[in-house]
């Protein structure tokens, strides 16, 4: 997996802006990331403080058979993340201009990961805390949805970071009072006027943010004037907060009269434009206009700030305000920041164990077939007399024979996933047992409720979520009874669904995962941790360190 993307903390309001990209748009631009080789899988979150793409690059055919084991990962396989990065900064320069190149960072493999957790918790937010975060990237995962562009692979980590999200504003308080945009916004009128009551605030725009602001200047005190473009849904928005709803034709009449201006439409263009605060000014006699803009492009031109009695704030003008809110916050952002470590180690955890699945079917299905071979060859001999009854118990206990052989070394197998030296144990083990030439698995034993559950969901929350300490790595591996190793693969609607074994991807030092050669099909699945030297890439690429 990688992340291309510019936000508040790498770029200016008016970079920002460049590459804003509107919800109807998205489509368009998940679908020109996907046209690229390198890119398999894409989704794009566009907010206005931020525009990210993730990306599973496009899986290589495995390479032909090779003798004496594994086969080094190719070069094509070694520059996958290279070229996907290099395609999502084309894709982004393209819609933006070249300004923007200097702005972009990157992160691959777990990196990306953490980062993607990260947002989806608001710790990476403007506002630490803010809600708004989970609800843009559901509708990001929609869009992708919808496009098409988002599979199995990415799919997994973004619905997990939705979770990650979900389970840091239900641990931690850092979502508590009023932390948003609008909020800071609001807090700075109340810098600028001691107290709002007796005032008039002129809202322009009546979508999500405008209505959280609407609320807030009414619960302050606040004369509220509403001007959109939809008079009707102004006048919706007016009605619901007791405030004044005027028609657009009335946009200069209303900043005429105004005390404090609050713009947030989604206009790609200036609605509040230098000559008409010029008119306003004069017709203003001397008092003070202030203009707080928290749109993304911009409402307001910010020439207005030059002309005299007039006072302009943006959204990057708000860093101030927000910095109090965050040392409030700083004990509830150090507890978020462990939960999302924590849910990133796990879900790295999960995504090298299923790697090591095909192994683990192969050394079952080899350990089963020898077994079985014997008990038919005795079937055919001493025990020809046994009736099916007899033969039924022993077919029952070969799988069970099967089972508690091979338990302990499964379950060790799995809690060396993260383990530098599993590239070769796994070596070791196909390379022992002669699991290439093993045959093709038999029908797997139907899986249990639980077991369902953790191949539709992702990894389980680590337990210290529930007050205990986080498992070891591969502790859920314990069980005497193992969930069905086969790579899952969903559907349009999320399911999981059993797949045909598959051959294994051995990890290299690189922590890169390379497909084994072998003459049967591939799944269409991979680990979206997998990645060869993370910070070379993002730097090769030109990008900065998210």
């Amino acid at each position: 997996m990688i992340f291309v993307g510019l936000s508040h903390k790498t770029a200016p309001i008016e970079v920002r802006e460049r590459l804003a990209i509107g919800r109807d748009r998205l489509p368009e631009v998940l679908g020109r990331l996907t046209a690229h080789p390198a890119i398999g899988e894409a989704l794009v979150l566009s907010t206005c403080n931020r525009v990210e793409v993730y990306a599973s690059p496009r899986q290589q055919a495995p390479g032909p058979p090779r003798p004496g084991g594994a086969a080094p990962p190719s070069d094509e396989e070694l520059a996958a993340d290279n070229e996907a990065l290099r395609a999502a900064v084309g894709v982004l320069v393209g819609l933006g201009g070249d300004g923007v190149r200097g702005h972009l960072a990157g992160r691959v493999g777990g990196d990306a990961v953490l980062h993607l957790f990260r947002v989806a918790a608001s710790l990476d937010s403007m506002v630490v805390g803010e809600p708004q975060i989970l609800g843009q990237m559901k509708e990001a995962i929609e869009i992708a949805r919808g496009a098409k562009t988002l599979g199995a692979r990415l799919g997994r980590a973004a619905h997990r970071a939705i979770k990650v999200g979900k389970r840091v504003r239900t641990e931690t308080a850092i979502g508590a009072g009023q932390v948003s945009v609008s909020s800071v916004a609001i807090d700075l009128a109340r810098q600028i006027f001691a107290d709002l009551a007796g005032h008039t605030a002129l809202l322009i725009g009546a979508g999500e943010m405008a209505e959280a602001a609407s609320k807030l200047l009414v619960r302050a005190g606040a004369r509220l004037v509403v001007v959109n473009r939809s008079l009707d849904r102004a006048a919706a928005l007016a009605r619901e907060v007791g405030g004044e709803p005027r028609p657009w034709a009335e946009l200069e009449r209303a900043v005429i009269d105004a005390d404090i201006v609050i713009s947030s439409t989604s206009s790609p263009t200036y609605v509040v434009t230098l000559d008409l605060v010029r008119r306003a000014r004069k017709a203003r006699k001397g008092r003070s206009l202030f203009l707080i803009d928290i749109a993304v492009p911009r409402d307001i031109d910010p020439a207005v700030n030059k002309l005299d009695s007039v006072y302009l704030y943006d959204v990057d003008d708000l860093s101030q305000i927000v910095a109090q809110s965050v040392e409030g916050r700083a004990a509830e952002a150090a507890r978020a920041e462990a939960i999302v470590a924590d849910e990133a180690h796990a879900f790295e955890t999960w995504t090298l164990e299923r790697a090591l699945t095909p192994t683990i079917v192969g050394l079952r299905a080899r350990t089963r077939s020898i077994l079985a071979a014997e008990v038919e060859r005795s079937l055919a001999g001493k025990l020809r007399h046994l009736g099916p009854a007899e033969r039924q118990a022993l077919a029952l206990m070969v799988d069970a024979a099967t089972n508690k052989l091979l338990h302990v070394p499964t379950t060790r197998l799995r809690a060396m996933a993260t383990d530098p030296r599993v590239a070769e144990h796994v070596d070791s083990l196909r390379e022992l047992f002669d699991i290439d030439s093993a045959p093709e698995c038999g029908a797997a034993a139907p899986l249990a409720e639980g077991e369902l559950r953790v191949a539709a969901e992702g990894p389980p929350t680590p337990r210290s979520a529930r007050g205990a300490a986080p498992p070891p790595s591969g502790a859920r591996g314990a069980s005497p009874r193992q969930a069905d190793p086969r790579p899952q693969v969903a559907d349009d609607d999320g399911r999981y669904a059993r797949q045909p074994s598959a051959r294994p991807q051995v990890a290299d030092d690189d922590g890169r995962y390379a497909r084994q050669p072998s003459a049967r099909p591939q799944p269409a699945e991979a680990g979206v941790m997998a990645v060869a030297n993370p910070a070379a890439a993002v730097r090769a690429a030109g990008l900065k360190g998210a």
